[in-house]
């Protein structure tokens, strides 16, 4: 009798203790709903009052050269004011919302970088309304993914649940951020299981927690802001299988630029440490002019390069002057980026990509005629290619390239453009660039 009570009673708290847990994972995942829904519509806010300020800036910059020297001032004033306005919110207030923020979130889910919500939230929005509405080559994906991994950690303390809520909760408002930022649910999930990896507590409910977070964000953006993809343009068919070689020699060339673009921005980092010694308004006067004068000259030069995309698929230069656009935008690129406001390096890559892949297809189609039916199918794996040799994320390169176009046929080459991109880039000793950039991160903390 004494046996079979107490064989009762163990079986009796093992199925209490799996009730609790399952009870426990089922809040998780409404949570996770609740952090999607808050990180859609601040996403949604965010791209919708940008996009305002973006086209005010255009018109600002168009409009200078019709008003001679004197219509040059205003822009320039524009874009000095809003670098300036964002550098010293960030200095004053939350260093840590200084660039993409991705390798803070990183650090967060380690446990080794805090995560100040309070501060962050509405530095890290306002800051880059004024950092990415200047023009400098930033993307809007790096203040969402900060946001939405803030607004995890918000929800968390909110309900006072446990520390151990933290990990899956703040990957949920990651992958919720990249998701409004790109109308890509499936490339937020992927960047979190690919990129964060070593730093995300991988189980089944974790996992359901940011496919839920990223699901319910892109319904919440798609429902405010639009359903169409981000980068509209012709849906392509699959190339033939005398075509493919082509995507592996693409591939190679992603992966010495993928290696060239993280040193060089670490060594810019590096270089522009000093501005922080100096009074913000001098980085911004020097930033400002410089993105305002070319701005106004060849717009297509400055901002995220969602407009400048659509140019270069639209065939709108030439071979020699997609070359010299590659080449500047690479370097504002970098500069955007090493003066330490708020802002993303995810659409500035692409559009580097999209760029060089419209160039090298207009090379091969020029000597091969025969063989390739539209230079359009390397710009898509261009995208690709060069996420995958930076980030060091081919998975999510592709899922990216794929999500923002449509072109779903193009699966093929674009593993074999990404495979061979990070691989190669490997080989010759490129690390992930968050990586890098979290070492340096706490590197410079601790000195």
């Amino acid at each position: 009798m004494k046996f079979y009570l107490r064989k009762h009673i163990k079986s009796w708290k093992l199925d209490q203790r799996f009730n609790d847990t399952n009870t426990k994972n089922t809040r998780l995942l409404f949570y996770a709903l609740i952090v999607g829904l808050i990180v859609g519509l601040a996403g949604s806010i965010f791209r919708i009052v940008l996009g305002y300020i973006e086209v005010f800036r255009d018109d600002l910059y168009k409009n200078a050269n019709n008003s001679g020297f004197l219509g040059w001032i205003t822009p320039i004033l524009f874009a000095i004011i809003g670098i300036s306005i964002a550098l010293f919110l960030v200095r004053k207030f939350a260093p840590e919302t200084s660039g993409s923020g991705v390798q803070e979130i990183e650090g967060a889910l380690d446990g080794i970088r805090p995560i100040r919500w309070k501060r962050v939230l509405p530095i890290k929005f306002f800051a880059s309304l004024f950092s990415l509405g200047s023009g400098l080559l930033l993307g809007r994906e790096g203040p969402t993914i900060q946001i939405g991994a803030n607004i995890g950690k918000m929800i968390k303390d909110a309900l006072g649940k446990s520390d151990t809520e933290d990990n899956p909760l703040i990957s949920a408002g990651a992958a919720a951020g990249l998701a409004s930022a790109f109308n890509a649910p499936f490339a937020g999930i992927i960047f979190i299981i690919e990129e964060m990896h070593e730093h995300f507590r991988f189980n089944f409910y974790s996992v359901a927690a940011i496919m839920i977070g990223a699901g319910t964000a892109d319904f919440v953006v798609r429902s405010l802001v639009g359903a169409n993809p981000i980068i509209q343009m012709v849906v392509y068919s699959s190339p033939g299988t005398s075509e493919l070689w082509l995507f592996i020699i693409l591939g190679l060339l992603f992966s010495v630029i993928g290696y060239l673009y993280n040193k060089l921005l670490v060594l810019s980092l590096d270089f522009f440490q000093i501005s922080f010694k100096v009074p913000l308004i001098f980085t911004g006067i020097i930033a400002g002019i410089i993105i305002a004068v070319i701005g106004i000259t060849f717009p297509e030069m400055i901002g995220g390069g969602y407009s400048t995309i659509t140019e270069v698929l639209n065939h709108s230069f030439s071979l020699s002057f997609l070359l010299i656009l590659f080449i500047i935008r690479m370097v504002l690129s970098i500069f955007s980026y090493s003066t330490g406001v708020p802002g993303g390096i995810f659409a500035p890559l692409l559009t580097l990509g999209v760029i060089l892949g419209m160039l090298y297809g207009g090379v091969m189609q020029h000597y091969f005629p025969d063989l390739i039916s539209h230079p359009g199918i390397f710009a898509v794996a261009g995208m690709a290619g060069i996420f995958a040799s930076t980030v060091r994320a081919p998975l999510t390169g592709l899922v990216l390239a794929v999500e923002m176009t449509l072109n779903f046929e193009l699966i093929l080459p674009l593993i074999i453009t990404t495979i061979t991109a990070s691989v190669i880039t490997v080989l010759l000793g490129n690390k992930p660039i968050y990586a890098t950039l979290l070492k340096r991160t706490i590197s410079n903390t601790n000195h």
